[in-house]
């Protein structure tokens, strides 16, 4: 593509941030959030793996979180139910496990999951879901593309705050805003430098463009923008 200067439209990778503000109904952003997060085990460009929460609801979400992702069971792929799957190699299974081990020794408190093999299962790539909380933003595990179930909590203390720990990433392809007041979620939203935002759970639009910020990849997909990575604009003056 150098070469003969052809144009690359290159959808990369994320590090995504869901942020909680404090008049949001927590239970339901904690749920949706970590949906988003553990989507396909983790395996997603699009996983909101940093969850940011207000300092003052900070333990009240961890013990919520913990009681959650607790409760999420195992399932091969192929059966009927609800649960996390394997991850697609073995060789990814060991790159997420020496992020578990990262975290774990770069401080961060493990909520849930491990480095360990999940119990009962003998065959498949499997991890099970593992949660950080105390996780500083300058953290490996806060800072890199894990592509597993791995979320970490990260507590910050004001709006400005979030922002900019949201904001503090290589990554900027996907993210969240959760609050009861649309306009003052709207508003973060518009500060975060990621290609789409979520407002309080809100689906895919394929009419919206897809794509990234930063290094998560240039151009972009979907509706009337993915046709135009296509096109060349030609300007004829009379």
């Amino acid at each position: 593509a150098a070469n003969t200067v052809k144009r690359v439209s290159l959808e990369l990778g994320g590090k995504s941030a869901s942020v909680i503000l404090d008049d949001a109904d927590l239970t339901n952003a904690l749920i949706g959030s970590l949906q988003m997060g553990l989507l396909n085990s983790g395996q997603t460009c699009i996983a909101h793996t940093r969850i940011l929460i207000p300092e003052t609801l900070y333990e009240q979400a961890v013990e919520i979180t913990k009681n959650i992702v607790s409760q999420i069971p195992l399932i091969n792929p192929l059966d009927e139910g609800e649960g996390l799957g394997p991850l697609i190699s073995a060789k990814q299974r060991q790159r997420v496990r020496y992020y578990i081990q990262t975290g774990i020794e770069e401080g961060a408190r493990l909520l849930v999951g491990g480095v360990e093999k999940p119990e009962g299962i003998e065959k498949g790539f499997y991890v099970k879901p593992t949660i950080f909380a105390d996780v500083n933003p300058s953290m490996i595990i806060a800072k890199e593309e894990i592509f597993g179930p791995v979320i970490c909590l990260i507590k910050y203390q004001d709006e400005a705050d979030a922002i900019k720990i949201a904001n503090d990433s290589i990554y900027g392809l996907s993210g969240a805003v959760w609050s009861k007041d649309i306009k003052r979620a709207k508003h973060v939203a518009r500060q975060l430098r990621t290609g789409q935002v979520h407002i309080n759970g809100s689906h895919l639009n394929p009419l919206a463009p897809f794509g990234g910020f930063k290094q998560s990849g240039n151009g972009r997909e979907l509706g009337k923008y993915g046709l135009q990575e296509f096109l060349e604009f030609k300007a004829t003056f009379n």
